[in-house]
C-alpha cells in the first residue's frame, strides 16, 4: 500500500512530486513494505479494457505479498458506462471513473495507466470494436506504456475470443499481445524512441476466470495461491481487494471482502513460458544484476527497521542512496531513487503543503499562500531554497523536530497558466473513439502533473532532494475536517445557459437565459453576447460593464430566423466579447463525497429541440432510479414532475399497511420509473402492488430499463417477462415498426423511421427475451449479423390502464437533444389520453 510519487531528473536532483496535494509520510507498515519492494526488481503490468475490469485480489497480492511493483493499464476510462450516482455521461463519467480507479489504487497500491481509447459503449466482438478504435493507434499507446513502465510480466484479464463477453474486453487481449511483440522492436513506433528505449517483457499470460456460468480455468493451468492474511494490514488480500473494488461507486461495483486463500489460474500467451511461477527467468534481485552490496544494505535496513522510530533508518538509507546513484542503468536508477526518496521523506516524518483559502484562481491574479512544513526526525532536514513558481528564495532553514513552520507568500498565477482540466479533455477528441492529447508524452498517465508548484531544495544528511508541492486549496469542512484539493484555474468569465436544453415549437420565438459568471475582481467594459448557429449570428445582447458580480442575460431568437433552419435539432454556440477578449467556456464541476472536486471546460453551447413537440399529460409521478435527465426534460416540456415518496403510496397510513387515507397516485396522468429503479430503490417491492392498482384503475405506468443485478422485485410487470442481456449497440440499426398504426406511434406525435435517426451510442440494452402473450412488442431491431430482437418496447393493457416496459436508451438520447426520442417518450406518457 504505497503513496505514489513521480521522479524527474533535473539539474542533478531527483524531484519528488506528489500527485496528491500534500507530501505526507507513509505509516510504518507502509514504509516497511516499500523497503521490501525496493529490494525486488520485477514489475507486472495487468491489462484490461475498463475501470473495474482489473483483478484487485491479484493486484493486492502481487504488491503486498510478493512486494512487486504492479500497474493496471485500463485501455479506456469507462466513458461509455452507466452511472448509478448521477446524470453524468460520456467524458464526465470517464473523469469520475478515472478518479475512482485512483482511489482504488491508493488502497491496493498499484499504479494506474490509460490509453487514448474512448469507451464508446458495449460492443459484441473485436470486429465491431476495431471499427471504432484505431487498432494501430491503441497498440502504439500500449507499447508506450510498456516501454515507460518496463514490466517483466504482462497479465491480461481477458482472452481475444467471445469468452471475454464484450468486444472491448477481447480487443484488450488482441492489442496486449501485439504490443508485447512490438515493444522490444526498434522499428516499431520509432518516434517514441526520442523519449524512451525499447523494452521486451519476458512473457504475457492470461489470467483465466470463472464468471458466472463461464469457466475458463483448468487444473492443468499454472496456479498461484492468493488471499493470504497479512498481519500488518489486519486483513487478507481478498478482503483488501473487496475494499478497493468497492470504490467503483458510479458502477455499483460494491464487492464483498472475502477472507481466506483462493487460487488464481494462468495460461501462456506469448514469450518465454513460465514453468512454475510468474517470474521464472526474470531477474529478481540486486545481486542477480551484479549489485550484491545493495542487496546486503537493504537486508540490514529491513532487519533493523524500527516501527516505532523509522527515522533510525535514515543514516543507512542515505548511504544506500549513494549506492543507487552509482548504478549504470538510468531507468532502473530513476525507478528506485523515486521509491527510496519517498521512504527517506517518510522516515524523516516530512510533511509539506502550499495552500490558500480559495478553491479557484484566475491567471494573472495574485493570491496569498501558506507554505506549511514539518519534519519529525533526529537527522536535520534543511530547506536550502524555495522556488515560488518563477521566483527563487534562498532560505537555509533547519526544520526543528516536530515543529511546524509556516511561511506566507503572495504568488501571482502566470498570465498564460492553462485552465485546470484533464489533459485528455483539453482538446476536441480525434473522433468518437479516440482522445486527443496536447503532448504525446502524456499518454498512459492517469492525470498530468500540476504545472503550478512550489519547489523545495532539501538537504538531509549529505543528500539533496528536490520536492514539488502543488498549489492547493484547503478548507475546514464541518463534517469531513480538513479538505485539501488542487487549486483550480478558471477563466476570468464563464458562460453557461441556465438550463441544459431548450424546446421551442414551430412558429414561436426562442427565449434563452445565459449566466455570465465573474471569477476576476477586475472591471470589464461593455461587452457583446453572441448566439451563433453554424457561424451565423442568430441573436444575442449588448451588455454594459461588469463589475465583479455574476449577471444573467435574457436573449431572444426570433421565429423568423428559426424557421429558416431545417434541422429539428440545432446547437447554438455562445461567446461573450469584452475588452477585446472572447470568452466561450463553461465549467463542468463534479463533486461527490468519495472523490476530489473534478473540473473540466466545454464550449458554451446549448442543444435546442425545434418542432411540433406535443405532450398531452400535465402531471407525472417519478420514481427515481440510478440518476437520469428525464425529470428535468419533462419539466422543460411544461410537465409537472413529482418525485414519489412513501407518503404518496400510503397516504396517512404507515408503510406496514395500517389504515389511512387513499394514496395519491390517482392524481398523475402517468408514472415513470427511472433507469434501474428496481436495482436502486429499496422500497420498490412495497410500492409495486400500489402501482399495479393504479394501472388497473386507469393509470399509465412507464418503466425504463433494469438489470437482474440486485433486483428488488422479481416480477416487474402485471404479466411476467424475462430481462436478458440482449441489446442493440449500433445506434443506427434499422428499426421495424411491428404495428405502425399502434396508438403509441401515432398520438399525440406521429412516429416514423426518421425519429430513430441521430441516436447516440446505442438503441438500448437489457431487452426482455421472453414475455407473456398479453404483451405486444412495438419494434424489431438488431445489430449487424444478429437475430432480430423485439424486446425494446413491450405494451399491455391492464384493467383500465396501460403498462409499458422500454429499455430503449432515452436516458442517453434526451440529453443529446434527439427530437425523435422525445416525441416517442411523450407518446408513451400520453397512452392513457388516447
Amino acid at each position: 500500500m504505497f503513496k505514489k510519487f513521480i521522479i524527474v531528473f533535473i539539474l542533478g536532483f531527483f524531484t519528488v512530486f506528489c500527485p496528491a496535494q500534500q507530501v505526507r509520510p507513509s505509516k510504518s507498515a507502509e514504509i516497511y513494505r516499500e523497503l521490501k519492494t525496493l529490494k525486488h526488481i520485477p514489475k507486472v503490468l495487468y491489462l484490461a479494457a475498463h475501470p473495474d475490469d482489473e483483478n484487485t485480489g491479484l493486484l493486492s497480492w502481487l504488491i503486498n505479498d510478493r512486494n512487486v511493483e504492479t500497474g493496471y493499464l485500463s485501455l479506456t476510462r469507462g466513458d461509455g458506462g452507466q452511472n448509478l450516482l448521477g446524470t453524468e455521461q460520456g467524458a464526465a463519467l470517464g473523469l469520475i471513473r478515472t478518479h475512482e480507479l485512483l482511489e482504488a489504487r491508493k488502497l491496493d497500491g498499484a499504479q494506474q495507466f490509460f490509453t487514448r481509447a474512448i469507451d464508446f459503449g458495449f460492443s459484441k466482438n473485436t470486429t465491431d470494436t476495431f471499427k471504432q478504435w484505431d487498432e494501430n493507434s491503441i497498440t502504439a499507446d500500449v507499447v508506450w506504456v510498456i516501454r515507460t513502465f518496463r514490466p517483466d510480466v504482462i497479465i491480461c484479464r481477458f482472452p481475444p475470443t467471445a469468452a471475454a463477453g464484450h468486444g472491448q474486453h477481447a480487443a484488450s487481449a488482441v492489442v496486449a499481445e501485439k504490443a508485447f511483440k512490438l515493444a522490444g522492436d526498434k522499428n516499431a513506433f520509432p518516434d517514441q524512441l526520442k523519449y524512451i528505449k525499447v523494452w521486451q517483457p519476458k512473457r504475457i499470460l492470461w489470467n483465466t476466470f470463472r464468471f458466472g456460468a463461464v469457466n475458463t480455468t483448468a487444473e492443468n493451468q499454472m496456479k498461484v495461491t492468493v488471499g493470504q492474511y497479512d498481519a500488518q494490514l489486519g486483513m487478507g488480500y481478498g478482503e483488501l481487494a473487496g475494499l478497493s473494488r468497492s470504490l467503483h461507486k458510479s458502477q455499483g461495483a460494491g464487492t464483498q471482502s472475502v477472507a481466506g486463500i483462493r487460487t488464481e489460474y494462468f495460461t501462456h500467451v506469448a514469450g518465454e513460458p513460465a514453468k512454475g511461477t510468474l517470474f521464472d527467468g526474470v531477474v529478481k534481485t540486486w545481486s542477480a544484476k551484479g549489485n550484491s552490496d545493495i542487496d546486503q544494505s537493504l537486508d540490514k535496513i529491513i532487519s533493523a527497521f524500527n516501527f516505532n522510530n523509522p527515522n533510525l533508518s535514515l543514516p543507512a538509507l542515505l548511504a544506500l542512496r549513494k549506492k543507487l546513484m552509482a548504478i549504470q542503468d538510468p531507468e532502473l536508477k530513476k525507478d528506485k531513487i523515486k521509491s527510496l526518496d519517498q521512504i527517506i521523506l517518510s522516515c524523516a516524518g516530512f510533511m509539506g503543503e502550499v495552500v490558500t483559502n480559495q478553491a479557484e484562481a484566475v491567471a494573472g491574479n495574485a493570491y496569498n499562500f501558506k507554505l506549511n512544513l514539518i519534519a519529525r526526525a533526529e537527522n536535520p532536514v534543511v530547506v536550502e531554497n524555495v522556488k515560488w513558481l518563477n521566483q527563487s528564495e534562498s532560505v537555509n532553514r533547519k526544520l526543528s523536530r516536530d515543529s511546524l513552520i509556516t511561511i506566507q507568500h503572495d504568488i501571482q498565477i502566470p498570465a498564460d497558466a492553462a485552465l485546470t482540466e484533464p489533459y485528455w479533455l483539453a482538446k476536441p477528441a480525434v473522433n468518437a473513439a479516440t482522445f486527443a492529447v496536447p503532448n504525446d508524452t502524456l499518454i498512459g498517465l492517469p492525470e498530468a502533473e500540476s504545472p503550478l508548484n512550489v519547489v523545495l531544495d532539501l538537504k538531509i544528511g549529505l543528500e539533496k532532494l528536490r520536492v514539488k508541492l502543488p498549489l492547493s486549496f484547503k478548507k475546514l469542512d464541518p463534517v469531513r475536517g480538513d479538505v485539501v484539493e488542487a487549486l483550480r484555474i478558471v477563466p476570468a468569465l464563464e458562460l453557461k445557459f441556465t438550463q441544459p436544453l431548450y424546446l421551442v415549437k414551430e412558429n414561436e420565438d426562442l427565449h434563452l437565459n445565459l449566466n455570465i459568471k465573474v471569477n476576476s475582481n477586475k472591471a470589464f467594459g461593455n461587452g457583446k453576447l453572441n448566439l451563433m448557429y453554424n457561424g451565423e449570428r442568430l441573436g444575442g445582447a449588448d451588455v454594459s460593464s461588469i463589475n465583479g458580480k455574476d449577471i444573467t442575460v435574457d436573449c431572444v431568437i426570433t421565429k423568423n430566423k428559426l424557421v429558416s433552419i431545417p434541422s429539428s435539432r440545432l446547437q447554438l454556440d455562445a461567446d461573450f466579447v469584452a475588452d477585446g477578449v472572447t470568452y466561450n467556456k463553461k465549467q463542468v464541476l463534479i463533486q461527490y463525497p468519495h472523490l476530489p472536486s473534478l473540473q473540466y471546460f466545454a464550449p458554451a453551447t446549448i442543444a435546442v429541440m425545434k418542432g411540433d413537440i406535443r405532450a398531452t399529460v400535465k402531471k407525472v409521478g417519478y420514481i427515481q432510479g440510478a440518476g437520469d435527465f428525464i425529470p428535468e426534460f419533462l419539466r422543460m416540456a411544461g410537465i409537472q414532475v413529482d418525485v414519489l415518496k412513501d407518503e404518496d403510496f400510503y397516504g396517512n397510513a404507515d408503510a406496514s399497511g395500517g389504515n389511512g387515507s387513499q394514496n395519491r397516485l390517482s392524481q398523475y396522468d402517468a408514472i415513470v420509473l427511472g433507469i434501474r429503479a428496481n436495482n436502486t430503490e429499496k422500497k420498490l417491492g412495497r410500492w409495486m402492488p400500489f402501482l399495479w392498482t393504479y394501472v388497473k384503475a386507469g393509470g399509465n405506468l412507464l418503466m425504463q430499463y433494469n438489470t437482474n443485478q440486485d433486483a428488488m422485485v422479481s416480477q416487474l410487470g402485471m404479466y411476467p417477462f424475462n430481462i436478458a442481456n440482449k441489446r442493440v449497440t449500433e445506434e443506427n440499426a434499422t428499426v421495424t415498426f411491428l404495428n405502425p398504426n399502434h396508438k403509441l406511434l401515432n398520438f399525440p406525435n406521429k412516429i416514423t423511421a426518421d425519429d430513430f435517426k441521430g441516436w447516440v451510442q446505442e438503441r438500448g440494452a437489457y431487452f426482455p427475451d421472453q414475455w407473456d402473450a398479453a404483451y405486444e412488442p412495438l419494434f424489431e431491431m438488431h445489430d449487424t449479423g444478429e437475430e432480430p430482437l423485439q424486446g425494446s418496447t413491450l405494451y399491455t393493457k391492464y384493467g383500465k390502464g396501460n403498462f409499458i416496459y422500454t429499455p430503449l436508451s432515452f436516458f442517453r438520447q434526451l440529453p443529446a437533444g434527439n427530437v425523435g426520442a422525445a416525441l416517442l417518450f411523450l407518446n408513451f406518457l400520453s397512452a392513457q389520453k388516447n
